[in-house]
């Protein structure tokens, strides 16, 4: 059961980021993106704790509302970083980078918590791993079209995915209910971005007042329909990813989990070269089959 958690948890939030990915290409407001990802992704964690009936008793916990923090100071602050690195490099490239910080989560699953790999196991992880670092080259090695602040965005972003997969790791092996902590992560990042759409108005408008926003709805900011939009499905797909990514870490193993959830970025990758029709080199190409190869190694 682990093993089809790790590849849906992948599919769906590889998904995620490709809405995310079409809000940017249709001139959306990254603020209301992430305003209707957060509320989207937090209706529906409340609604998948309420039904196995976590989430009320891990509200009452201290340590659900300090793991919830640090998960979604994790994920609010390393989206919003890494939509940044967008402005400044090319997804293709920023996605799979981002996504390196798996290699952290493998670590500590290995090194913190004893997690032992088999022949098998390990070369369909190094596969995994490759197939990350591969969709990331241009031809001939060269990055183009990258301006110097996408590096320290990128950084940071890996830094603060890691919080938040890492978080979420440490949380199941505390025996804590994955549901309640992301509710309170996702619940609390939402409250972030709605004071970031507020100061966003103020902005616009000047003489604008917490009164007219409240009976005026979201204001005239550019691309803010279309980013709200995108970002109430990226929320969806971002919800069901990370809950079946907890139901991989929680019933296997995170440095085998870890890289699968990684390949996440693939799906962006492949939307792209679909719909947006970007070109990919040969080794880029292969990333695909390394991806392949690894899960049937991994399943053996």
């Amino acid at each position: 059961m682990w093993f089809a958690a790790a590849v849906g948890s992948a599919l769906l939030f590889g998904l995620a980021g490709w809405w995310m990915k079409v809000s940017q290409m249709q001139g959306g407001s990254a603020v209301y993106l992430f305003l209707g990802l957060y509320c989207a992704g937090a209706a529906g964690f409340a609604a998948n704790g309420a039904a196995e009936h976590s989430l009320l008793a891990g509200l009452a916990d201290a340590r659900v509302w300090l793991a919830g923090a640090v998960i979604g100071a994790g994920s609010a602050l390393g989206n919003a970083l890494f939509m940044k690195a967008l402005d400044y490099g090319p997804a293709s490239l920023t996605s799979p980078i981002t996504n390196m910080n798996i290699l952290l989560v493998v670590v500590l699953g290995m090194a913190a918590y004893g997690e032992t790999l088999s022949a098998y196991e390990l070369a369909g992880v190094l596969l995994l791993l490759a197939a990350v670092a591969l969709i990331s080259m241009k031809s001939g090695g060269r990055r183009k079209g990258i301006r110097p602040p996408w590096h320290l965005f990128v950084g940071l972003s890996i830094v603060l995915f890691a919080l938040r997969n890492g978080g979420m790791k440490v949380t199941e092996e505390l025996g804590l209910a994955s549901s309640p902590i992301l509710f309170v992560a996702y619940a609390l990042s939402f409250a972030g971005f709605v004071a970031f759409a507020y100061r966003e108005r103020i902005r616009i408008r000047p003489a604008g007042r917490i009164g007219d926003f409240v009976r005026t709805g979201p204001p005239a900011v550019p691309g803010a329909g279309t980013g709200l939009k995108w970002g109430l499905i990226a929320g969806l797909f971002s919800y069901a990813g990370l809950q079946l990514y907890a139901v991989a870490l929680g019933t296997g193993q995170a440095s085998i989990a870890g890289p699968i959830f990684a390949a996440n970025s693939l799906v962006v990758a492949a939307g792209s070269i679909l719909l947006y029709r970007e070109r990919l080199n040969a080794l880029q190409w292969s990333a695909f089959v390394l991806m392949f190869a690894g899960l049937v190694l991994i399943r053996l």
